[in-house]
C-alpha cells in the first residue's frame, strides 16, 4: 500500500550564471510527491519532482523529473541564460506575449518537442529546429513520457470575445506518473477549466481586459479545486492584478487549496 505525500517548498533561487546573477535571479517554486510503501513490503521512496521557474508574465522554465519545458518563450535568448535548453516547448497562442519567433528560434534545439496550435503553426518558419506538434482543442499526444492534452482557452465576456476566439489558442494539462499540471493560457473562467478534473498544479491567468478578474478566476478555481494554484499572466492594461484578494478569495473558499504567489515581472516594483 502507498500513500501519497505532498511537500512544498518556496525559497529564492538563483537560475543562471554566477556573472549574470542580477538579471537570471528569480523566485523557484518545488512541488515534491513522494509515494511511500507504508505496508512493511518494501523500504523503498520512488520522488517525483516538480519545479518551476518564472521568467515574465507568460513565460515560464518548469523542471519535471529532468525534463526541461519552456512556456511561451519570449525576451530573446538572453532571457533563458543559464537555463538548460529546452527538451519541450509549448506554445498557447499568437499574441506577442506568447509567441516571439526570434526566442523561439534561438532557444530550441533539434531534439526540442514544440507543441503548438494551428494558429501558432501557420507563423513559425519552414526551417524551424525541434519536431513540431500541432495540437487542437481537446486533441491528446504522447511525447517523452508526458500526456499533452491541449484545453480550449477563449473569453466569454462580450466585450473581451475580440482578444481570444474559441479553438485558436491552447491551454495544456501535462500528465505524467499520475501527477496532472493545468497551464491555463489566455482565458476567462470557462467551462472546460471549470470541469477540469484531478488537477494537482495549475497556473491560472487573471488580467483586464484581456482574460478574466480575480473573482472569476478564484470562483472556477473553487470548481475544479487543483491542490495547488499559481496565479500568473496577470498583467493588465490598468497594472497588475491584485493576487492578494485573488489568493484571499481562495482560501476563503477552500482552506485546502494552496495559493503560492511568485514574482512573475521581477522588472516592475
Amino acid at each position: 500500500m502507498k500513500r501519497i505525500i505532498i511537500l512544498f517548498a518556496i525559497g529564492a533561487a538563483m537560475i543562471g550564471c554566477n556573472e549574470n546573477k542580477k538579471e537570471n535571479e528569480n523566485l523557484q517554486a518545488q512541488d515534491t510527491i513522494i509515494e511511500e510503501n507504508v505496508d512493511g513490503s518494501d523500504n523503498s521512496e520512488e520522488e517525483s519532482v516538480f519545479n518551476v521557474a518564472p521568467v515574465e508574465h507568460a513565460t515560464m522554465v518548469i523542471n519535471w523529473n529532468k525534463e526541461v519545458i519552456y512556456v511561451d518563450p519570449i525576451g530573446g535568448g538572453s532571457a533563458f541564460k543559464g537555463y538548460t535548453k529546452p527538451t519541450m516547448i509549448l506554445v498557447t497562442d499568437i499574441h506577442e506575449d506568447h509567441l516571439n519567433i526570434e526566442t523561439l528560434t534561438q532557444v530550441t534545439t533539434d531534439s526540442t518537442q514544440i507543441i503548438v496550435p494551428q494558429a501558432v503553426a501557420d507563423k513559425l518558419p519552414k526551417d524551424i529546429k525541434g519536431v513540431v506538434t500541432v495540437l487542437s482543442n481537446g486533441s491528446i499526444v504522447n511525447k517523452m513520457g508526458f500526456a499533452i492534452e491541449a484545453i480550449p482557452m477563449y473569453n466569454l465576456r462580450k466585450e473581451a470575445l475580440k482578444f481570444h476566439t474559441k479553438g485558436r489558442g491552447n491551454g495544456y494539462v501535462l500528465e505524467k506518473d499520475g501527477k496532472r499540471v493545468y497551464i491555463s493560457g489566455d482565458t476567462e473562467d470557462i467551462p472546460e477549466m471549470r470541469n477540469l478534473k484531478n488537477i494537482d498544479i495549475a497556473f491560472v491567468c487573471m488580467n483586464l481586459p484581456y482574460t478574466m478578474p480575480v473573482d472569476a478566476a478564484a470562483s472556477a478555481v473553487l470548481e475544479f479545486q487543483p491542490k495547488t494554484v499559481y496565479p500568473y499572466h496577470y498583467r493588465g492594461t490598468e497594472g497588475l492584478s491584485d493576487i492578494d484578494k485573488f489568493k484571499s478569495l481562495v482560501e476563503a473558499g477552500n482552506k485546502d487549496i494552496k495559493v503560492t504567489q511568485l514574482d512573475w515581472y521581477p522588472n516592475q516594483k
